[in-house]
């Protein structure tokens, strides 16, 4: 990584020295600005409004107007030679817990690294004792020509700084929150915490994906390779919602179906078909236990049928093997009393 500054933390007498990287970096596809005709690259030029002539960079000021029109000029050594304490020095203005932090006040993030061996045992200090007391250090820190308030933190084995807005930079909320006489009852909150609960269970951000950023290199590589731009449907924004426990009720059903980003989800969803197959498999076993019932019953019958047919078959038969060694032993015996 490349460093971006160079400085040293200070808290009481204890100075740490320290290099500042940046934390983030973006992902998107980088697009120029080009001639629709030909694809030509299009270059902005630095143009006086006085005199009309192109400026080049070295003589380019900063200036501010007044609302007279009268404009200051400010050189590059004019904000050079202002006084900035804080241009080398991340100065700890008071530890606090973590709580007391609004996250809409944090700007943008960097990794504190210790600068050099000697840094590493006060910096090691720093990290633990931040770490135990379950707190984070209010700053001030100067980057560019820029002083601003800072959060000093611990994330994983490094402490990280959290550029911060200015108190007075932050837009006050009056006339945008609903007004109070609008309430909830309590089964729409129950619900919509088990909507919550649906949602939140194991979830992984290492699953979430830029759906545009996605949609956006398969246009490039459509135009490049001269071929038809892929359609994508068009996720439509939701209804305006009349019955909001009949939206709740969807949104769970909605989420115990269809995976989510996530872990979770994917078991939900799992779960939910392991539900239905079983519901389907009872029902299933009714049935088949109903048919198997009525089956056997007719079968009960049948056999009941067939048995007394048999017995009847059988008892005929008797009869007529009877008749039959009746007939022989009388013929037997008139024979005998012939000879």
């Amino acid at each position: 990584m490349r460093t971006m500054w160079k400085g040293a933390i200070g808290f009481g007498l204890v100075s740490v020295p320290v290099r500042l990287y940046a934390a983030t970096q973006e992902h998107g596809t980088r697009l120029h600005q080009v001639h629709d005709e030909d694809g030509g690259r299009i270059h902005l030029k630095r143009v006086c409004d006085a005199c009309g002539k192109e400026v080049d960079y070295e003589h380019v000021a900063r200036g501010y107007e007044d609302e007279e029109g009268h404009t200051a000029v400010l050189t590059q050594s004019d904000l050079a030679g202002l006084p900035l304490p804080s241009k080398k020095l991340i100065d700890v203005l008071a530890f606090v817990d973590a709580d007391r932090i609004d996250p809409v006040q944090l700007a943008n993030s960097y990794y504190l690294a210790p600068d050099g061996p000697a840094a590493n045992k006060p910096y090691v200090l720093l990290r633990e004792t931040l770490k135990q007391t379950e707190r984070v250090a209010v700053t001030k820190i100067a980057l560019r020509t820029r002083e601003s308030l800072a959060l000093l933190r611990v994330h994983d084995r490094l402490m990280t700084v959290h550029t911060m807005y200015w108190p007075d930079e932050i837009r006050a909320t009056e006339d945008l929150a609903p007004p109070d006489s609008v309430t909830v009852r309590p089964q729409e909150l129950k619900m919509a915490t088990s909507l919550m609960d649906t949602l939140s269970e194991d979830f992984d951000f290492e699953q979430l994906e830029d759906e545009y950023e996605v949609a956006l290199s398969e246009l490039i590589h459509a135009h490049l390779d001269h071929r038809p731009a892929p359609k994508k449907a068009v996720t439509r924004a939701p209804d305006n919602v009349i019955d909001l426990m009949a939206a709740l009720q969807a949104s769970i059903d909605t989420a115990g179906k269809k995976a989510q980003p996530g872990k979770a989800p994917a078991k939900a969803a799992t779960e939910s078909r392991s539900t239905k197959t079983a519901e389907s498999n009872k029902r299933t076993t009714k049935k088949s236990m109903a048919k198997k019932a009525t089956a056997g019953a007719g079968k009960g019958a049948t056999a009941k049928s067939a048995a007394a047919k048999s017995a009847t078959s059988k008892s005929a038969a008797a009869k007529s093997t009877t008749a039959k060694s009746t007939k022989k032993t009388a013929a037997r015996k008139a024979s005998h009393r012939a000879s």
